[in-house]
Order: structure tokens, then sequence, then C-alpha cells
């Protein structure tokens, strides 16, 4: 049998860029080498695209790449290949940049397209679609940074230019702690979580480091709850996993450096409640149009046990530890065989 010649592109020029490293690294080990060919594609931090050549090393978050040589042709190097699994996490990779390119080159490629890719990536955005699909998120206020002057997004896209008090000011009725996000972020970069005026400043500040547009939102009380689905048009969704966050919340550092951070799978709720967590995942899902793959990211309220979603991550973290290869795992489906199967879903 002919071997398929996979393109496997991680790196890349966002913030996420070492995570991608670790996560692109660990699906090259776990790929059957009696069924691919397989082409290892690195992306600089300025943008740059090289072959990597160690295929049998697993980096860890931080780690330096080493042993690559600059790809010469580009398009014609693309073209050759059969697929490519893009492991870009975050700006560039997961938010249809990848996607568009390879669209551009007839080249099939695992997970979702440039629409569902560019939604679920801006939080602003995707907030929208779930409105819409009547799916219950955490209030918010959603803000644009502009030179030295702050915008207020309504609800019906009008803007009002506001200073950095009225905006703490109204923010006031979401009640405090709130959170503050980069729209366009993945991996928690530039997410704060303030329980002050004065804190609250600081973090939009921070937050417009990551991206001009800023959401503020209220604090679910309750369980974190992630659910991982799989598929084109027909859509399964895996068990439910919960994360116990060794943080005030799931931060880069919470979810790559402490060892006090947890997951729990299957997570300990009523069957009742899982199925209809697994149902509102693919509804997400659909929602945005999604393909291949993603994980959606919920949050449980304690007492009354309704569900809030958080978001959806369209390439999510895929190292042996990552939340979307585990709950697939506990599902009956490994690694490896994982892979398989979203590779097949690409070339369909």
């Amino acid at each position: 049998m002919q071997k398929i010649k996979l393109g496997v592109i991680f790196g890349g020029m966002s913030t996420e860029h070492d995570v991608s490293i670790v996560s692109g690294t660990s699906i090259i080990l776990n790929l059957d080498i009696n069924k691919y060919d397989i082409f290892p594609i690195y992306i600089d931090k300025n943008g740059e695209w090289y072959h990597y050549e160690n295929q049998n090393v697993l980096y860890q978050v931080g780690d330096k790449i080493s042993n690559i040589s600059k790809i010469e042709n580009l398009i014609s190097f693309l073209k050759s290949l059969d697929v490519v699994f893009p492991v870009l996490h975050g700006l560039y990779g997961e938010d249809g940049s990848i996607q568009g390119l390879l669209e551009l080159l007839k080249i099939p490629y695992v997970g979702c397209h440039i629409l569902a890719s560019s939604i679920a990536m801006d939080k602003a955005y995707s907030k929208i679609i779930f409105e819409k699909s009547n799916i219950k998120q955490a209030n918010y206020l959603y803000i644009k940074v502009m030179d030295k002057c702050y915008s207020l997004v309504n609800k019906d896209f009008s803007e009002n230019i506001v200073s950095l008090d009225e905006i703490c000011n109204i923010a006031e009725s979401l009640h405090y702690p709130l959170f503050v996000k980069p729209s366009n972020s993945g991996s928690s970069v530039g997410i704060s979580k303030v329980s002050s005026k004065e804190s609250l400043k600081n973090a939009i500040i921070y937050a417009s480091k990551f991206d001009n547009k800023i959401l503020l939102e209220e604090q679910i009380v309750g369980r974190e709850i992630e659910c991982a689905v799989l598929g084109n048009d027909v859509v399964k969704a895996s068990c439910v996993g919960e994360i116990l966050s060794g943080d005030s919340f799931y931060s880069f550092d919470a979810k790559y450096k402490s060892s006090n951070s947890k997951v729990i799978i299957p997570a300990n709720i009523s069957s009742s409640l899982t199925k209809k967590v697994q149902d509102l995942a693919v509804k997400a899902f659909k929602a945005i149009d999604g393909k291949g793959f993603s994980r959606i990211d919920f949050f449980v309220n304690d007492k009354t046990e309704d569900i809030y979603i958080n978001e959806i991550n369209t390439i999510p973290g895929f190292t042996e530890i990552s939340m979307y290869p585990k709950l697939w795992k506990y599902s009956g489906i490994s690694y490896s065989d994982l892979l398989d199967e979203l590779i097949s879903l690409a070339l369909e």
C-alpha cells in the first residue's frame, strides 16, 4: 500500500508557539510510519518555514528547536503533500490563516475550515454565534482599544467612545470578580482575573498588548468541564472531563507549569448532565460549521447545574497528557488511532 505523504506543521508566530512545538512533536512521534511518509514543518516566531529533522525527539514547553533547514520553495513543497496536519495553536494557525493558504493550494488538511476557525478564535464573534444558538454563556462587555481611547461595542454593534474610568464603572454591573480577555488569544495568554477597579484598569491595559478587542466577563462559579468532538457531517462527542486548576483560574502557568492542576476523566457528574454537555458540545461545534475536531470548554454552575459555554478550541493541545486525546482514549480511541481518524476525515 502506498504511504500517505503527510505534512505536520507546528511552531508559528503566535504566543502559543512553544505549546505548538510540544503538540506537533508529540503527534509526529505517534504517527504510524507504515502508513505515512511524514514531513515535519517548523515555522519560527518570525514566520520562516523550515524542514524539521528530529522526528524522534519530544520537546517540552520552552525547549528550543534544533536540526532544521530552510524550505526554499514553499509552495512546491506543500503541493507535493497529500494532506497536512496543522498543529498551530493561536493566531496565524488556529484563526483561518493557514487554512486559507491550504485551501488556495487545494491541499486537504486536518481540522476546521476557514469560517469555523476564525469564528472560534475570536471570542467576541463566537459569543454572537452562541447567543443565536441559545447556548448559555457568561454576561460580558465588549470593548475596543484605539489610539489613546476606548470604544464600547453595544449589542447592536453601535459604538460609544468612552474613557477607561467609564469602562470600569460600566463593568461594575457585571459584579466582581471579572475576567479580562483578549478576544483573539489562546492558552489563557493575556487573561486576568480582577476584583477591583484599579486591577481592572491594569488588566485591560495588559490585555491590549495581545489584541485591540477585549472582553470583560462575569465569573461563573462552578466546575470547568470539557468535551471533545470528532467528525465532519456526523459528529460524535467523547466522555467529559473536569479541570481542577492549581491557580485561582486555569491560567497559562496553571495549564503548563503547575503540578497542582489536575484533570479528572471522566468528570464526576451525573449521566444526565454528561449527556447535556455532550449534546451542547456537538451543537456548538455545528453552529460554527466545525469540521474534523475541536475541544469545547464549559462551566457548570455548582448549585443549579446550568451549563455555560466558555469557548471552542479548534486546534486543541495534542500532547500525550492533553485533554483532547485523553478524553478520546477513555472513550476507546487510542492516540495513534485518533490521528488516523483525523487524517481520514481530512481526506474526505
